[in-house]
Parts: C-alpha cells; structure tokens; sequence
C-alpha cells in the first residue's frame, strides 16, 4: 500500500494464537494491495483500467469497492471521484475499507480489543495493553514529529487525508487541478472506508469543505486549514 501499518493486538492471548491473528491481517493487506495497487502492472485495479480484465472477470470484491466507490461520487457531489487523474483510482476509499475488513475479522474471532493503523487510517476496538482507551495521536501538519491533536476511544474509526506529505496531490475533480486550501482533513466515524473516502473528498472540496463536513451525519471531523486554522466538531473524543 506504499505506507506503514501497525497493529497492537491488546488481548491477554497465547503468543501462538496473537501470531496467528496478525499473520491473518498482514496476509489480507498484501492481497488487498496485490489486487487493488496503482503502482503494480499486474494488479486487478491496473488490467481493468487499461481493459484487459473486464469487470464482469474481477474478484467480488473489485466489484464491490468500485460500487461503492459509485454511491460515493453521489455522496460528495462528484468530489470523490475515481477517474479524477484520468486512470483508475480506488485507492481513497480501499485503504480505509481494508483496514475496517481486517478489525471486523479480528473482532470476529475474539480480539476484541485492537488498533490497526495503516498510514493514518486507524481502526481501534476496546482497550489498550494498559486498560485505557486508546489514544490516537493526528500528525501535525508542519511538523512531522509532532502531533497536533490526540483523540481517544474504545470504537473509532479515523482517517486523516493531508498534503503535507505527498503534496498536493489530491485533485478537484471540476477543475481538473490540484485542490487547495485544506492542509489536513481527519474525519472520525465507526466505518473506517467511509471515513477515509469522506476525508479526501474534503481535502478535494478546498474551503468548501469545512460546510460539507459540518453536515454530514455520524461524523466528525477536525481540519487545519493552509493558513494554519483549526476548525473541530463539538464536541470530539
């Protein structure tokens, strides 16, 4: 997925059956990345784009993210687009949904207190190794050994979409140019892909951005602007 991923699994279980557990959730994050990769010539994502598999021949679950990713684009009023750069691009809602897929599965079979973090896209269920909650730490938008806020809960999902890494390269789709305006866009839900995609439409919004986040049911948000303002839900965890 081109990122770090971390998992702290926080049960009181045998060493062999923890192996086992992140053996699971490594083993779905290298496929989701074999399937879904931009970067890789042979991934199911790359031979749809250029029409050599047609949709009809991809996994179950290509076909799902790519309708999901439709429903989004009407979501966000066409600021989470797909086919923004031209080519076939999932990858602002897959990062997310695999992340949220893995935490159901560890859930499912009895690691119910866990935090995945892949990127900045973080799933946390239960409680940490010393009892509390988990604290999320959201990096600073200047600084990248800082961080700029700490939110903390038993059940969050958060995404954070910047361009302080990468730079600008999250786009308008209406004008076809790099957005600006929004330096960090971090959206807190109980759906890890949601959220994920949510925030970059944001960041893609510009300033727009702040209004559409402040209406969107069972979210939160907490954005840094490019002039270095910091606008929050009331309250945030």
């Amino acid at each position: 997925m081109g990122t770090a991923i971390s998992l702290d699994l926080a049960d009181d279980l045998p060493a062999a059956e923890l192996d086992e557990l992140a053996g699971g959730v490594f083993a779905w994050l290298r496929e989701v990345d074999a399937r879904f990769s931009t970067y890789r010539a042979d991934s199911e994502v790359c031979r749809v784009d250029r029409g050599e598999l047609p949709l009809s021949g991809a996994s179950a679950d290509l076909r799902a993210v790519l309708a999901r990713c439709a429903d989004l684009w009407k979501a966000t009023d066409g600021f989470f687009d797909v086919y923004v750069t031209g080519r076939l691009d999932p990858s602002g809602y897959v990062k997310g949904w695999a992340v949220q897929v893995a935490s159901d599965r560890l859930l499912a079979a009895g690691a119910a207190n866990h935090c995945l973090n892949a990127g900045g896209d973080v799933r946390v269920r239960g409680h940490s190794s010393t009892g509390q909650p988990w604290r999320i730490g959201v990096r600073h938008p200047w600084d990248a050994m800082s961080t700029c806020l700490v939110l903390t809960g038993t059940d969050l999902a958060v995404a954070t979409s910047g361009v302080y890494e990468r730079g600008h390269h999250v786009y308008d789709p209406r004008r076809g140019v790099p957005a600006w305006g929004l330096r960090s866009v971090t959206v807190v839900g109980s759906d890890l892909g949601l959220a994920d995609a949510y925030a970059t439409a944001a960041v893609a919004m510009g300033p727009a951005g702040l209004a559409w986040l402040a209406a969107l049911p069972d979210h939160r948000h907490a954005v840094i602007s490019d002039n270095a303002h910091l606008h929050h839900s009331t309250p945030l965890p």
